[in-house]
């Protein structure tokens, strides 16, 4: 599945988690920038898993620390 497709369908999901209104780039983080907690990672995650119809391992979880990774992950998985 093509990134640029991946990024439109994330943005999308993020926006009910993005409870500050933050100005999500390629380099947003989602523990320092967005605030998110270990429950809301979780939910978040669950929604992508359900939207694409992947799986994203806790190892995967742990990798991943900004926006532009999460999309690249999910675009690998999702072909």
């Amino acid at each position: 599945m093509d990134r640029a497709h991946v990024d439109t369908r994330i943005r999308s999901l993020i926006e009910p988690f993005n409870k500050k209104g933050v100005d999500i780039g390629e380099a947003t983080t989602f523990q320092n920038d967005l605030e998110f907690d270990s429950l809301t990672v979780m939910d978040f995650v669950a929604e992508i898993e359900d939207e694409f119809d992947i799986i994203i391992s806790m190892n995967q979880q742990a990798e991943i620390e900004n926006y532009g990774q999460l999309v690249d992950a999910v675009a690998k998985q999702a072909d």
